[in-house]
């Protein structure tokens, strides 16, 4: 499998994979993301998450896969930072504005920093029917959040929170998409930057996470938070693993837009499993997100 994905890299048949891989990264974060915000508080949730994967990828990165060569360490401190204040952003987020107001700001104002990032780094350049495709993304992002600003009143007193750190978050979203793309094309294996990765990047939230729990009155049950944990890591494992590895076959920006065709996923999983009220013009303005990305890969 190694060999193969190696071999595929930068041509036609590595293009078609990565475009498969970040539609599956799409729909997979989009249910990441749910669990989240979903049924505990998103700090338990994403501790829960972080020990699991951090356990499961454990093994792997100490006995099946390569170790990382000594240039690897730096790269993986940094990309540890970036992903801690990501995470923390998220969470906080979370605690401010429902999932359907977060989730889309966050993972629509990603991908235009994440362009000007793969441009700066990796030398990727967009055609100009392309960033056509990043100015509908954009736009629905920001009608989205005018939208939210003016109709809804449940959570008005949070809301400028909620979206400014949803749009910060985006910046950080941006920042370990990029980097994390680097630092999977920097080592030869790149299961052995995926398996080590999850090992090392599950290491704070769970102290976090126990630290809050202890102090809560009302705790919940340990039991089913660490299931929701147990199948979060599952799903983290497929959905940043398949978009880390498109962006090491592939362009970088391509993928990172690609993703966000998550945001009609997150509608209707708000909808559906948090019971959020998303209205037809809310659903407009998300799938007017998902139809830049597909500009994007249309013009590449």
């Amino acid at each position: 499998m190694t060999e193969w994905l190696i071999s595929i890299e930068g041509t036609p048949t590595g293009h078609q994979v990565a475009l498969v891989l970040a539609l599956i990264a799409a729909f997979l974060h989009a249910v990441f993301g749910a669990l989240q915000k979903g049924r505990y508080d998103p700090w338990l949730t994403r501790g829960a998450i972080d020990f699991s994967y951090m356990m499961m990828a454990a093994p792997f990165a100490l006995f099946v896969v390569p170790w990382p060569e000594p240039h690897m360490w730096p790269i993986f401190a940094a990309v540890w930072a970036i992903h801690v204040i990501y995470k923390l952003l998220q969470a906080w987020a979370y605690t401010k504005g429902a999932y359907t107001v977060v989730y889309p700001v966050v993972r629509g104002t990603g991908p235009l920093f994440t362009v000007i990032g793969a441009y700066v780094i990796f030398g990727e350049t967009f055609t100009g029917f392309q960033w056509l495709g990043v100015a509908v993304l954009l736009a629905g992002i920001f009608g989205l959040a005018v939208y939210n600003m003016i109709f809804l009143e449940a959570e008005r007193d949070t809301l400028r929170a909620a979206l400014g750190l949803a749009f910060l978050t985006g910046l950080f979203v941006a920042l370990y998409t990029t980097y994390d793309a680097y630092g999977i094309r920097a080592t030869a294996n790149p299961f052995t930057f995926l398996a080590w990765f999850f090992m090392i990047d599950g290491f704070l939230m769970p102290i976090i996470a126990g630290r809050r729990w202890l102090r809560m009155p009302d705790r919940p049950a340990p039991g089913p938070l660490m299931m929701r944990g147990v199948f979060g890591g599952l799903v983290a494992f497929c959905s940043f693993g398949a978009v880390m590895m498109a962006t090491r076959l592939d362009k970088v920006g391509e993928a990172a837009v690609l993703r966000e065709t998550s945001t009609i996923f997150a509608a209707v999983i708000g909808w559906v499993f948090l019971k959020e009220t998303v209205g037809p013009r809310r659903i407009a303005l998300m799938a007017l997100i998902a139809l830049g990305a597909v500009i994007v890969e249309m013009g590449g």
